[in-house]
């Protein structure tokens, strides 16, 4: 026991003939939670006004010292967020996890900062922040688990970014090639990772952005022929579904009626020839089937789709001939 006693006298001695301040203390402040405060910082970031508060965060922003521009920002949010200067302390929040490439975090932020004060004055500017961090998931940069650890590209938290994009300002300047991206997004997620149903929500993607942006030509021309190659995509990928391959036609012919000048007109016009002889070769396949499997009823219906998707291909002088020989089989039984 007495042995205890000296240790420790020894030493609480040896700290008081060498005293020496924590390099990293930890503050904690009520409402505001803990902050890191650097040695001889004395907390004189902080200020008792607004005002204040946020010309200490731009000041800091200016001077690209983010750790302190992002803790005098969040300060203005917590402690006056109801004050003018509330705004422009959650966008210099937002700017500062950017900068520091926390895109998802920022993201957040810029939506939070949308929610809360939707008549903020750079309004434009933050749908043009949020563009330019769902361009750069878009191009392959990873999220991150916890706000750190990288994990993979996401093109389905990549869409949904652009979507809550575009409803945020669907009529602002970002938001019609935001609404053309969510199409690239989901191609290239059958790209990434071969899922069988992203062609047909990328169609249905562009389709929503020639719709709604039909008065600016450019983009509405775009989005149409853009909708019509997707569908083309999704009906190569099936073997005797063919049913896309007709949305595809029907797209492409849209295009042709209402963008009769487009240089891609013959284009569209050589891929609905081949779409059709695609129609026709699934339709012979399956006429094919069904007469292995001598039903003749089923195999007449297929065969005779293939003269009227394309009655010009090389499977209608075959297709013809089966019929005439399948009528041969089954006439003489019906009599």
């Amino acid at each position: 026991m007495k042995r205890c006693l000296s240790v420790f006298w020894l030493a609480a001695l040896l700290v008081l003939a060498f005293p020496f301040r924590s390099p990293a203390p930890l503050i904690y402040t009520p409402g505001e939670g803990w902050t890191y405060e650097p040695v001889g910082g004395g907390g004189a970031w902080r200020k008792v006004r607004a005002k204040d508060q946020l010309e200490v965060a731009q000041q800091a922003f200016d001077k690209k010292d983010y750790g302190l521009a992002e803790k005098a920002a969040n300060r203005v949010v917590k402690i006056w967020p109801l004050s003018d200067y509330a705004p422009q302390g959650d966008y210099l929040l937002a700017r500062c996890y950017e900068e520091r490439r926390k895109d998802e975090k920022a993201f957040k932020e810029y939506q939070k900062l949308l929610q809360k004060y939707p008549k903020t004055a750079n309004y434009e500017d933050v749908l043009a922040r949020e563009f330019a961090i769902c361009n750069r998931f878009l191009g392959g940069e990873r999220f991150k688990l916890w706000g750190f650890i990288p994990t993979f590209p996401s093109m389905d938290k990549t869409v949904e970014m652009y979507e809550k994009l575009v409803k945020n300002g669907p009529y602002s300047d970002v938001a019609p090639q935001a609404q053309m991206n969510i199409g690239a997004a989901r191609e290239k997620q059958r790209r990434l990772f071969n899922d069988k149903e992203p062609y047909v929500q990328a169609a249905k993607a562009y389709e929503v952005a020639a719709d709604r942006y039909h008065d600016r030509p450019k983009i509405a021309s775009e989005a149409l022929y853009k909708a019509g190659l997707a569908y083309q995509k999704q009906a190569q990928t099936a073997e005797y579904d063919q049913s896309t391959a007709g949305q595809a036609i029907t797209t492409f012919q849209e295009f042709m009626t209402l963008y009769p000048e487009d240089s891609r007109v013959t284009k569209s016009e050589e891929i609905i020839a081949s779409l059709r002889t695609e129609q026709a070769r699934g339709n012979f396949e399956t006429a094919k089937f069904y007469e292995s499997k001598r039903q003749w009823r089923g195999a007449l219906i297929y065969y005779n789709e293939v003269l009227i998707k394309d009655p010009k291909s090389t499977y209608a002088a075959t297709a013809l001939q089966r019929i005439t020989a399948i009528k041969k089989i089954t006439e003489p039984a019906a009599k």
